[in-house]
């Protein structure tokens, strides 16, 4: 067991030593393409984010055998999605695109996962995913409303450009009651090349003073939490490296990498599985996990006090510049 967890260890501080050549024209390109996030509006995502969960009607808990949840780690009387789902829909739709609600029915809950997509124009069987789950435990302002804010800026950039490759932007419902709807969109996915996928959960919040970063098992970090992890498996690991590039040389906001062994599910790894990557990851795809490490972190996890004025616009506006860049450079555009 020692040897396992060394090994784990010996993964993350070595996933980002060696840097792949960037084409230097390419990377301006995802550069120019990624600067053009815009904090203001990061911001304003959030908080209307924050009033869909604020005004919506929790899910009915009677379904749940509650003495067997730990409600203080997973208060799931207080789970909303309605709301935000249908803000998702409505700012997709309000940006010219054609959105898709990927309706499955299951054994206790039904999902609807929110898609819409750039069709790529030489390459539409490749795909680029961009992912975010959209229920949250009261106002949900880090987890997640800080990643579907992302999500639904760096969607904004790409309306009405061309790019090579497909980016897909998905809303993923349920994350919180075990990945149910990134679980479902995975085994549906019809016969194309998942290139990349970024999967944003908690990256809004920012703490630099020394010990507000805890450790995080199998994953090396400084004390400091002025920083986003982006977590890969090995499927994933070139792409952990193209963004750890990317990131030095655009240097929008500090990126902290590792690698989980394999296909990330080892008896080490179990913190670094904790979101809608995990599925991609055990289907055999390409899936970056970018987060703020959430409770190693922040405070407010899965708290009432999960709201807005916790989080750090620069921090989160840095985070949605340098994945915008990812994606223009794995799509291959914006083109002329």
């Amino acid at each position: 067991m020692r040897a396992l967890r060394a090994a784990l260890l010996l993964l993350a501080v070595n996933a980002c030593s060696s840097r792949p050549p960037v084409e230097e024209t390419a990377v301006v390109r995802a550069g120019d393409f990624g600067a053009g996030a815009e904090k203001s509006r990061l911001e304003a995502d959030v908080m209307a984010l924050e009033k869909a969960h604020i005004e919506d009607t929790p899910i009915d808990c009677d379904a749940f055998d509650l003495e067997q949840v730990n409600l203080e780690h997973h208060p799931l009387c207080n789970i909303t999605r309605e709301k935000a789902r249908q803000l998702i829909r409505a700012r997709f739709q309000s940006l010219g695109y054609t959105v898709i609600e990927q309706k499955a029915e299951g054994p206790t809950w039904p999902t609807t996962n929110v898609i819409a997509e750039v069709r790529g124009s030489e390459h539409p069987e490749q795909v680029v995913v961009v992912g975010a789950h959209y229920d949250a435990f009261y106002s949900g302002a880090d987890d997640n409303s800080s990643g579907v804010a992302a999500m639904l800026e760096m969607a904004r950039l790409a309306a009405g450009k061309r790019f090579a490759r497909t980016i897909r932007f998905v809303g993923f419902d349920l994350e919180e009651l075990g990945l149910v709807g990134s679980t479902r969109f995975v085994r549906t996915l019809p016969g194309e090349e998942i290139v990349a996928s970024i999967v944003f959960d908690c990256i809004g919040y920012k703490d630099a003073r020394p010990g507000a970063q805890l450790g995080l098992p199998g994953f090396p970090i400084p004390n400091t939490g002025d920083f986003i992890a982006a977590i890969a498996n090995e499927q994933s690991r070139p792409r952990l490296e193209e963004l750890y590039a990317l990131g030095s040389r655009l240097d929008f906001v500090p990126l902290r990498g590792a690698v989980a062994p394999i296909d990330g599910s080892g008896p080490f790894s179990g913190n670094l599985m904790r979101s809608d990557h995990a599925p991609f990851w055990l289907a055999g795809h390409s899936a970056l996990f970018l987060t703020d490490t959430a409770n190693f972190r922040n405070p407010h996890y899965h708290q009432k006090t999960d709201v807005p004025s916790t989080l750090d616009y620069d921090f989160l506006a840095g985070v949605t510049q340098l994945s915008a860049a990812g994606i223009a450079y794995w799509a291959e555009g914006p083109l002329p």
